[in-house]
């Protein structure tokens, strides 16, 4: 368990039959031992308030089905019986997508958590949403035909860098892709035969880090995000992910802190976004591109004094972008991801400071801001989740595939 305790879980009586309550037993539990990495089942009866052999019955339904396995885990003294741990599956996969500025990422993740199969490709800027589909279905090929065949897939996730419709599977704009009102999902699945789920960069990856990361344990969580793309976030209220009426909800980045009339990627001046930018560090290092391992190391190495007002600077703007989000949502936790990770390594300080100086007395004095904690499988880990959310709601129903079935 989390040093923050997690509510206690009880099983609700969903729909009128027998039937209905044990499909939501069932998602329940899955759900459970998914977040849990690993957890005993004297824990899933507590948490569930379901007696050991309710427990005992949803275990084996569910382990016959592939989707967690058991684990004996001996006594300290080597007295008595080992008692039972329940994990995901490691059979169940995911093919996790990552479409960015310049390039995509494949990666197949498994339902209990690790990645593998890692692929890249550029794409240059600008690329047609057909040659993006075209990539992913040859890295989404090669990755199926590198699984074992036991394996079995839920479907694929794919990350967008701007507004989604996740309803229809579309994508509603991506400006930094010159991207408007693309059928993406659907193409997707036409090319590969797999079901396919969109979302957000930031909502995704947010709700990985409430999760799975460094927001864990949190009820009420501002999630900021800095990619070659731009700022975005998320905003998690009661542990639930706020979305907004038409889902848009979380744009952070263009929240507006100043005058000044440089634009963002929307053409909105005088935003976060317009002023806090990733290619401005790399310009500075006279760096072409590098993973935000790579910044960070550059910027601890240099001893540039105009990286370090620039830093300064940076630093600046993001303090007064996380008092204002203090203001407005009073979370318990701020995540910083991405090459914002990087500033609050270069001067947490500074940025602290800042932060306090602008948010209100009672929002600032219980909130913690820290680093999010997936790093390079970020992204990767919250498209996967958004392929699982089917097999996650309905583990009795939902189809998994075969790896080398394959149109």
């Amino acid at each position: 368990m989390n040093d923050r305790q997690q509510p206690l879980l009880r099983a609700n009586k969903i729909g009128t039959s027998r039937e209905d309550l044990r499909v939501h037993n069932l998602s329940l539990l899955l759900n459970m031992v998914h977040k849990s990495v690993v957890i005993s089942r004297s824990d899933l009866a507590a948490m569930t308030g379901l007696n050991r052999s309710t427990i005992s019955d949803l275990v084996a339904e569910l382990n016959e089905r592939g989707l967690i396995a058991e684990i004996e885990k001996p006594q300290a003294s080597g007295v008595g019986r080992p008692s039972h741990l329940v994990t995901s599956s490691n059979r169940v996969f995911a093919f996790a997508v990552e479409i960015s500025t310049y390039a995509v990422r494949v990666a197949a993740v498994g339902l209990s958590g690790n990645v593998v199969e890692r692929r890249r490709v550029v794409t240059g800027m600008f690329p047609r949403p057909e040659a993006v589909v075209s990539v992913i279905k040859t890295l989404v090929t090669d990755i199926r035909s590198k699984l074992d065949k036991n394996s079995l897939i839920a479907g694929i996730g794919i990350s967008i860098p701007g507004q989604v419709n996740e309803q229809d599977g579309s994508v509603r704009l991506v400006t930094t892709l010159g991207w408007g009102e693309v059928e993406l999902a659907s193409m997707v699945t036409a090319a590969t035969g797999l079901p396919v789920t969109l979302g957000n960069d930031g909502t995704i990856s947010c709700a990985a880090e409430r999760d799975f990361g460094a927001g864990k344990g949190f009820s009420d969580i501002v999630y900021i995000f800095g990619g070659a793309g731009g700022i975005g976030g998320g905003v998690v209220v009661g542990g639930e992910m706020l979305r907004g009426t038409s889902g848009f909800a979380g744009e952070l980045g263009h929240m507006r802190i100043s005058d000044s009339r440089v634009e963002d990627n929307a053409g909105l001046p005088g935003t976060v976004e317009a002023l806090l930018k990733r290619e401005d560090l790399l310009d500075v290092l006279r760096l072409d591109d590098a993973d935000d391992e790579e910044l960070r190391l550059a910027v601890l190495r240099s001893r540039s004094p105009r990286l370090n007002k620039l830093i300064e600077r940076q630093i600046d703007i993001l303090g007064v972008a996380i008092a204002n989000c203090v203001n407005i949502f009073n979370p318990e936790v701020v995540l910083l991801a991405g090459f914002l990770s990087v500033l609050f390594d270069a001067d947490d300080y500074r940025l602290l400071a800042n932060a306090r100086a602008g948010g209100l007395a009672g929002a600032r004095e219980r909130v913690v801001i820290r680093k999010a904690e997936l790093g390079a499988n970020l992204v990767f880990v919250g498209a996967a989740e958004i392929a699982f959310a089917g097999l996650l709601a309905d583990p009795a129903g939902f189809e998994l595939l075969p790896p080398k079935k394959f149109k």
